[in-house]
């Protein structure tokens, strides 16, 4: 339970560099549009365990969408595509997005095409019922490089374009990097919001990454409305050590932190475009993750999602 998602990101973006991985969901439906679902990250522990009972677990709970968080070899949780669908399937559950972190490497620039790694990512998430395919980092060496930068956010569209073939868009999810990082006068996030086209690209705007260094849901939702289709739910609270991004904060059940969740979630459906409110809690102060999930669910309901 101590891995951090930062580290988890990094570990796995050096050590599986010819790899496509990483996928988060599960959601309860309020209304024709909107979905509000459980990131799987939030419950990696009792996945790599048990992902069937798990999966049932949160069934049970009431949750009817998922989202993935792993990915690897073409299977998500060590099972085939076909055969994950079926498990979904067979609980009432559904898989409308994932992530996965697109690299670099994943375009071939002699041939000006994707690789057929980052073309069978797609092809998956298509094959799941997917409507967005997100990915959830970026590395190091491209975040202040100014022509890399760029480059890679081309590749973010044409990600787009190659989504779009399969009804799908391309997605990007932030941690706090984006914030703190800035490129010019302006936080890596602006620029990454300002050169990608909303035709083929959304956001998933994650509310508590980027809270430590002073990233806030509402000022975003306020200077880009309508670019941001999917956010990740999340409360937080002072840490006790450095915190998932850290940054002296870690998530906590919703209403029990310091983020304002409920003005942002309302704000986000009223302007921001979300359709998708999918709930992440990554550290659990003392409950189990699946008793946090369920708590986060009722909150949920609780504040009309």
């Amino acid at each position: 339970m101590n891995t951090t998602r930062r580290a988890f990101l990094r570990q796995s973006s050096f050590a599986l560099a010819g790899a496509a991985i990483f996928t988060h969901p599960l959601f309860a439906s309020t209304a024709a549009k909107h979905l509000t679902g459980v990131q799987l990250y939030s419950v990696r522990d009792d996945m790599k365990k048990d992902p069937a009972g798990t999966l049932k677990a949160l069934a049970d709970m009431g949750y009817r969408y998922v989202e993935h968080a792993n990915y690897v070899n073409r299977k998500f949780y060590g099972y085939t595509p076909s055969e994950f669908k079926k498990l979904l399937d067979g609980l009432g559950l559904h898989m409308p997005s994932g992530h996965t972190v697109m690299r670099a490497t994943h375009w071939d620039e002699s041939k000006k095409d994707f690789t057929d790694e980052w073309k069978a990512t797609v092809d998956d998430a298509a094959l799941m019922g997917q409507k967005y395919v997100i990915s959830p980092w970026m590395d190091e060496k491209l975040r202040n490089d100014h022509d890399a930068l760029m480059h890679f956010l081309d590749l973010f569209n044409k990600s787009g374009e190659l989504c779009k073939k399969s009804g799908m868009k391309f997605g990007y999810h932030n941690h706090d990097f984006e914030i703190s990082t800035k490129v010019g006068n302006e936080t890596l996030y602006d620029v990454i919001l300002k050169n990608t086209d909303p035709a083929f690209v959304i956001h998933q705007l994650d509310i508590g990454n980027f809270y430590g260094v002073g990233g806030r849901g509402t000022d975003f939702i306020k200077r880009y409305p309508g670019r941001f289709q999917s956010m990740h739910v999340k409360d937080e609270i002072k840490a006790a050590n450095k915190g998932e991004m850290e940054g002296g904060y870690e998530s906590t059940i919703l209403g029990n932190g310091v983020v304002k969740v409920k003005e942002i979630l309302d704000m986000a459906k009223k302007m921001g475009g979300t359709e998708h409110f999918i709930i992440e809690q990554e550290s659990y102060q003392g409950q189990t993750p699946l008793d946090s999930v369920k708590a986060d669910l009722a909150i949920m309901k609780k504040w009309g999602f």
